[in-house]
């Protein structure tokens, strides 16, 4: 495999110095030559002492646990986290949903990953005091800090849609929580690849929405896109892509009609990537509506209902000498064989009412030194963090070096020089076989690591997403190195 996108890179007039200049040393680079990779983020120990303690341990919190083990001489460094699989790898959840991976292949365990000498603490932050620099557990424990790192991620709200208010609202990897939504969601077609569990389910009944394609049945697939904030905003687009191709693979395209029902008004918020994806879906003759809301869901009768809303002009407005702007709505029933719902998503109730949360839940936090804005030994990344765009893997995997950075730096006595530049990335799987690698950051305009077309479905990058970006993640990031 590695010959082979070797091939295609100097096809392209791309050398592997040039191919890991370009990655930054991350990503696919360090599988190609991780002792450079390791050799390139290696520093000089910092002797800067301080109790730090990093509320949540999933990829984001682990692995700045593992890189401030690296640069701290002496660290004094607590993780609290309840779950035994919060480290696993979730980017695969589609993958497992599309009937690529099994579950199997993106679990792993918290205790294997946490790094020598980090305490870890196996309960819930329930109470957060900055104030007075401390953290309570749901055991009653006060744990005391010099500094904090918030990276818990955000909550799965199902329960706020009409009909999956028994599911209620519960994290991607809370197996305990899954087996109640998997009363709901699994069944009657209704799926979601945002836990789990939920993902083997979607397969299942993808499989059972082709197998009724294939034997003549029309039938309706209907995915979603909510009015809030989401981590993977691809997410929703991509099992929709490997519907179609699924759908293909099985000679029965022609019986289903796919259609996409987004909160919002473009498919992408970077131009570039908005206009291919649009011809995609042409192609596909893959359907779309915009300024949909899924807010009810019929469980028994297989029917969603959405919040189609627009805008219409008002009055006029003597003072403004502006006519005034009416949000209109309508309920929008539609009836179907396979629903994937992306559900509401927002911060742990825990933060959103402490003070170190804010009006819409997220942490507060300065975009580029992601330190809190008012508590300044506060810091936060990853799906908790408020910053315009950035939660994926991807932005984690650039956040936690700006953390790191900029914790030492404050530890020091410095000025906060590292600089978070919005750097998301969406590896965006267009089928089976083909992924278009979106790069952006706060321009919103296409970065690419490499010089090819970043709107070009490429198989180069389905064997990125599917066979390089796992392992980096796991054994490069989650040690602090990738």
């Amino acid at each position: 495999m590695i010959d082979m996108v070797e091939a295609e890179m100097k096809d392209q007039g791309i050398s592997r110095r040039d191919a890991l200049k370009m990655a930054g040393l991350g990503g696919a680079a360090f599988m190609f030559n991780p002792s450079e990779s390791k050799a390139a983020t290696a520093a000089h120990a910092s002797d800067a002492k301080g109790k730090i303690v990093i509320v949540g341990g999933g990829l984001a919190g682990v692995a700045t646990a593992a890189r401030l083990s690296n640069e701290l001489s002496n660290p004094d460094i607590t993780i609290i986290e309840p779950n035994d699989i919060s480290v696993s790898y979730q980017p695969g959840q589609t993958l497992v949903a599309g009937g690529v991976w099994e579950k199997d292949d993106i679990i792993y365990h918290t205790n294997n990953f946490i790094p020598n000498g980090v305490k870890w603490i196996k309960e819930k932050a329930v109470e957060f005091n900055p104030d007075s620099n401390k953290v309570v557990t749901a055991g009653g424990q006060e744990v005391s800090y010099d500094f904090l790192i918030v990276a818990t991620g955000l909550q799965l709200d199902y329960g706020k849609i009409k009909g999956l208010e028994e599911v209620g609202s519960l994290l991607s990897l809370d197996e305990a929580g899954s087996v109640n939504a998997r009363k709901i969601l699994g069944k009657n077609g209704i799926s979601s690849i945002y836990f789990a569990n939920g993902a083997v389910d979607t397969w299942a009944n993808m499989q059972q929405f082709i197998s009724d394609a294939k034997s003549g049945k029309k039938v309706k697939g209907v995915f979603t896109h909510p009015n809030t904030p989401i981590k993977c905003g691809g997410a929703p687009k991509k099992i929709m892509y490997l519907t179609d191709a699924r759908l293909r693979e099985a000679g029965a395209r022609d019986n289903a009609d796919l259609h996409f029902y987004p909160n919002g008004s473009k498919m992408f918020g970077v131009p570039e990537y908005h206009d291919a994806i649009v011809k995609q879906y042409e192609a596909r003759d893959m359907k779309w509506s915009y300024a949909h809301n899924l807010i009810a869901v019929d469980v028994a009768n297989k029917v969603a209902t959405f919040d189609h809303h627009w805008i219409e002009k008002g009055p006029w407005d003597e003072d403004l000498e502006e006519y005034a702007e009416v949000i209109k709505h309508e309920n929008v029933d539609v009836p179907f064989d396979f629903l994937h719902i992306t559900p509401p998503m927002a911060a742990p109730k825990e933060i959103a009412s402490s003070p170190i949360g804010s009006a819409k839940g997220w942490v507060p936090v300065n975009k580029e030194t992601l330190q809190h804005v008012k508590y300044k030994n506060v810091f936060a990344l990853g799906d908790v963090a408020a910053v315009p765009m950035g939660k994926t893997g991807g932005s984690a995997r650039k956040q936690y070096k700006v953390v790191v950075n900029n914790l030492i730096a404050a530890m020091e006595g410095k000025d906060l020089e590292a600089k978070y530049d919005g750097y998301t990335v969406c590896p965006l799987i267009t089928g089976l076989g083909t992924v278009m690698l979106a790069e952006f950051n706060w321009t919103k305009k296409p970065t690419p690591s490499f010089p090819l077309d970043p709107t070009k479905e490429r198989w180069v990058m389905w064997f990125l997403k599917v066979y390089l970006l796992k392992p980096m993640t796991v054994y490069g990031m989650l040690k602090g190195r990738a």
